[in-house]
């Protein structure tokens, strides 16, 4: 918390975004201090691991999903339009097909907004490595898939919501094939026409469609930035 308010008072950078901080740190102070905060944006990435307490105790993970679950309801129910990333890992040592369909089903009772999915690997010299229960790597692959098009979905139900709003973005400098890419503040990847005005900058802009790359088609907006 007094980190985060520290940060608020450095000059010259106008952007940040809370990402891997495990759920069992996140304070309601941290949850308020992003609320109020014109620095830091409404995007929370909160690594989850796997929605199965006996998993998550394997893991040796501080945390289990009734305290992930309050974390999340808490964090949407105060801070409007936030987005809300999870990292999972599939195949870790004993996960069984109860305890995978678990964290699919955690996950869809949730308002998460994307997923990263990691398939587990095994790491010498690691506690993990002696257990026992090694999940097949083509069942690893067959899970992570699954959680991939969830993600997917979740995200796109997560742009939809906003289609025909406007967001404050801030703009890459590149130039990819005539777009230029950027970032809302509730971290929805925009493009528009490569513009070098709008090149490092934060512009106003409305969300028109989503394209079918799944990023974002916006304009410019009307209003004063």
């Amino acid at each position: 918390g007094e980190l985060i308010t520290e940060l608020e008072k450095v000059k010259g950078i106008e952007r940040y975004r809370i990402s891997s901080i495990e759920p069992n740190l996140i304070t309601d102070e941290i949850i308020n201090t992003v609320k109020h905060s014109n620095k830091f944006m409404p995007h929370f990435h909160i690594p989850m691991q796997s929605g199965s307490d006996l998993v998550l105790a394997r893991m040796k993970r501080r945390y289990q999903t009734k305290l992930y679950r309050n974390k999340i309801n808490t964090i949407v129910n105060k801070i409007d339009d936030v987005c809300i990333g999870a990292d999972v890992i599939v195949g870790f040592p004993g996960e069984t097909d109860e305890e995978f369909n678990k964290t699919l089903n955690f996950i869809k009772d949730l308002p998460i907004s994307y997923l990263h999915v990691f398939s587990y690997s095994e790491r010498e010299n690691t506690p993990a490595i002696g257990f026992e229960g090694v999940v097949s790597k083509q069942t690893r692959a067959d899970r992570s898939k699954q959680l991939r098009i969830l993600s997917n979905k979740l995200q796109r139900a997560f742009y939809q919501k906003y289609l025909n709003t406007e967001h404050t973005a801030l703009f890459e400098q590149d130039n990819r094939d005539g777009m230029i890419y950027g970032f809302t503040d509730n971290y929805i990847k925009v493009k528009l026409p490569f513009n070098s005005d709008i090149c490092r900058t934060k512009k106003r802009i409305k969300l028109l469609e989503i394209d079918s790359d799944g990023m974002m088609k916006a304009r410019l907006a009307t209003t004063k930035n």
